[in-house]
């Protein structure tokens, strides 16, 4: 997660290891703060591996500056990410929403379809947080209101990003029915 965040803000424009802790920590911050012994380590790993490049630039007062761009490997390795994201990036609800915060990342919404239809097949699945024997329990068959709020809760956060999933899938797909459309035409028209 954190080594996609990374390679997610710096699609963008390089930046500064500092103001990039500061981009995770508003991103991810409120359920896993990003610790300078976190963040630094997967930033070697990842200069180490090819995908970062790193300039010093002096500082503003004493100190220099490290900048960190994504290199041209680095920008292959995050479309590689967000098209086939592991399945732990689907099913869990924070990293999903780190994949969610860079799939605009990926030009064809064709593949930006595909992984939401991979997440909506997550969602679809019967589930609940309490069981009965093999079957889900719903809120409404819960005694313990604290467990009825739980259940309540996730309900009402499924319905709402089924609704969206949907509508979202059906815009991509009619927008990449539309560029298959202009890609003809134009084929058509060379001939």
């Amino acid at each position: 997660m954190l080594e996609l965040a990374i390679l997610g803000f710096l699609y963008d424009a390089p930046l500064h290891g500092y103001v990039l802790r500061k981009h995770i920590a508003a991103l991810t911050g409120h359920v896993r703060p990003v610790a300078e012994g976190t963040l630094y380590p997967a930033i070697k790993r990842l200069e180490k591996a090819g995908l970062l490049a790193r300039a010093t630039e002096p500082g503003s007062v004493a100190a220099p500056r490290h900048v960190l761009t994504l290199t041209e490997e680095g920008r292959r390795e995050l479309h590689r990410r967000l098209t086939e994201p592991a399945g732990r990036d689907i099913t869990d609800e924070n990293r999903w929403f780190t994949v969610l915060a860079f799939l605009r990342h990926l030009d064809a919404p064709a593949a930006q379809a595909a992984v939401l239809r991979r997440r909506l097949a997550f969602l679809e699945e019967p589930a609940s947080f309490f069981y009965e024997g093999d079957r889900p329990l719903h809120a409404e068959e819960v005694d313990d209101p604290f467990r009825r709020g739980i259940l309540t809760i996730a309900r009402a956060t499924s319905h709402a990003e089924l609704a969206w999933l949907r509508a979202t899938i059906a815009s991509l797909e009619a927008e990449a029915g539309t560029e298959t459309e202009t890609e003809g035409q134009a084929g058509a028209g060379a001939g």
